[in-house]
């Protein structure tokens, strides 16, 4: 616990009211969205600017107190939970959108600003903002910096790191650094601006990004394709990518997923079939009409038992908000749910499909999945109770031939999630050692006192690799 003379010092830089240590303050923000992690901070500050978070900075470092950057808390992989205690950061002051340059095609803001706000606001003036997390509505652009969050649109448009131009950040040691800049091409020295990036707050305190925008697409189609199989559904996917047509959204949810979604949201989703993929294209119109009749045609190729367009801009928007729903509708189902990301090649998604069914029956174990299909990453997600040891023993398990099993197929533990601390055992086995050391390199030279979100990313010990027996 920190003493009262250190917590004043806290309150002299960012004042009483931004600064909290009540028992219910702290069990507030002692977990995230990750199932089965918990720890409690010692004090939760909400610095007001880029010169406060500096100072808070420079008085952890002087007393090797850590810090945890969080923004909404919606992460899932333990990656803003305070494991060794210390102070958690929170931006809800540093929450502004400092400039919109439509000259320039960019956007600056504060860590604290809500992602769907960006949007929002870009739209307004004709321009576009592609990341679209699903937590969009409630996550912020310093967590989706810190992540390099993904979302529905990133098999055409990229992630977060293909929008960041520059940042403004505070070291470990206090000093504050700006990278980058509002420019098309920048090769002085290192891309210390994509290092930040998917950091996961272990590296440096990002309080201020410059993102890039680009002109909003003038036409879009939706559509709803229903399959009898998971391993159909699968196979239209790598057709339709094969037949160089890269949709803006390529969704897939498996039977099981899409019955959650429709019991929570009850828009009048089939059920009535073991797969569909969401498909939506933008662009010229006639372009954008040309690749959906195409796709229409892969569907039915490929066994689609019905294929649907949406007829309105506002139930197209349905159908994507109900992908966007899964996580929250498959949560009501067991006590404990608990979402990976393994993401393969885009080509082997119907052989991840399978390994994902074939070990989700080897464990007897409950696992969904749905994902963003297009980009081989699949969120296999398993309905559990965290009080049964044995289950969850069986669980773990299960999870772990997951992430071997995309590994073999060329993918990565994580696809979007980041590694925080819950698989941060299991980093080495997606970088090896030598990736490891370079890795470690990194973070000792910028932190040498292990202040920054410590826990996360470096596991104290690598899980071995299971020898499996595939029959």
């Amino acid at each position: 616990m920190l003493s009262k003379q250190m917590i004043q010092l806290f309150e002299n830089i960012s004042g009483v009211e931004n600064v909290q240590y009540s028992t219910a303050s702290l069990l507030a923000y002692s977990y995230d969205a990750t199932a089965n992690f918990q720890a409690l901070p010692d004090l939760i500050i909400a610095p007001r600017n880029t010169s406060e978070v500096s100072q808070i900075v420079k008085l952890c470092s002087t007393h090797n107190i850590p810090i945890v950057p969080r923004g909404s808390g919606t992460n899932l992989s333990a990656g803003t939970t305070p494991t060794s205690g210390g102070v958690v950061l929170l931006f809800k002051n540093m929450n502004k959108i400092i400039e919109l340059d439509e000259e320039n095609m960019t956007i600056t803001v504060q860590p604290g600003v809500i992602t769907k706000a960006v949007s929002d606001v870009v739209e307004q003036k004709g321009l576009f903002y592609p990341p679209d997390p699903s937590s969009r509505k409630i996550s912020t652009i310093g967590g989706n910096l810190s992540e390099n969050s993904g979302g529905l649109r990133g098999l055409k448009y990229g992630v977060t790191k293909d929008y960041v131009m520059a940042l403004e950040a505070v070291l470990p040691n206090g000093d504050i650094i700006r990278t980058g800049g509002k420019l098309a091409k920048d090769v002085a020295g290192y891309d210390l601006t994509s290092l930040f990036v998917g950091s996961e707050g272990t590296l440096a305190i990002i309080t201020e990004a410059t993102l890039k925008l680009i002109p909003k697409p003038i036409y879009q189609e939706t559509i709803l394709s229903l399959f009898r199989t998971i391993e159909e559904a699968a196979e239209t996917v790598s057709a339709i990518l094969a037949a160089k047509i890269i949709p803006t959204t390529l969704e897939f949810m498996d039977k099981g997923t899409l019955e959650a979604v429709e019991d929570y949201s009850k828009i009048g989703l089939p059920v009535n079939c073991e797969a569909v993929l969401l498909i939506e294209q933008d662009g010229a119109q006639e372009t954008v009409q040309q690749d959906i009749d195409k796709i229409y045609e892969i569907c039915a190729q490929h066994g689609a038992i019905n294929v649907s367009k949406a007829k309105t801009e506002e139930e197209a928007e349905q159908l994507k908000t109900a992908r966007r729903d899964a996580l929250s509708a498959l949560a009501r189902l067991r006590p404990t749910l608990i979402l990976e990301d393994a993401t393969v090649p885009r080509s082997k998604i119907p052989q991840m499909v399978h390994a994902i069914k074939r070990i989700a029956d080897k464990y007897n174990v409950t696992i969904r999945t749905f994902g963003h299909a297009g980009d081989g990453n699949l969120h296999p997600t398993c309905l559990t109770d965290i009080r049964d040891e044995e289950e969850m023993e069986r669980v773990e398990k299960a999870f772990e031939e997951i992430f071997q099993a995309s590994i073999d197929l060329g993918g990565t533990i994580t696809g979007e999630h980041g590694v925080g601390e819950m698989k941060a055992e299991y980093l080495e086995w997606k970088i090896g050692e030598a990736g490891m050391s370079v890795m470690k390199a990194i973070k000792q030279g910028l932190d040498p006192k292990n202040i920054m979100n410590p826990g996360k990313i470096f596991a104290k010990a690598t899980k071995k690799r299971m020898v499996v027996h595939n029959g």
